[in-house]
């Protein structure tokens, strides 16, 4: 699968971007958590956290963070899943994946 930028196309009232990046490992959770605030496009080390790949799944498509566009990089290779914290759901780097359906509108 190739690289992209995954982007909310939606209006905020917040300043931050709405590319979908990694964060930092989150030690208080245990968890790699998917969140706003990452730069589109300029694919290279500086932006590895940007970028995740939509595969196929059972029928259906999975999101997994496993960059390619830095030949020289190391990185993580996990699918993306739920994290449950207290009835909160947040996405994160999980051996679980979150199953997708994309529907044509």
């Amino acid at each position: 699968s190739t690289d992209l930028n995954i982007k909310f196309d939606a209006a905020t009232s917040c300043a931050q971007s709405t590319v979908w990046k990694l964060d930092n490992f989150d030690a208080a959770f245990g968890q790699w958590l998917v969140t706003t605030g990452g730069v589109e496009g300029n694919p290279g080390p500086r932006t590895m956290r940007n970028w995740f790949k939509i595969e196929k799944f059972f029928g259906d498509y999975k999101l997994v963070y496993c960059p390619s566009v830095c030949n020289f990089c190391r990185g993580l290779c996990r699918d993306v899943g739920i994290f449950i914290n207290g009835g909160v759901r947040r996405l994160a780097l999980s051996d679980i994946p979150f199953k997708v359906v994309f529907k044509k509108v």
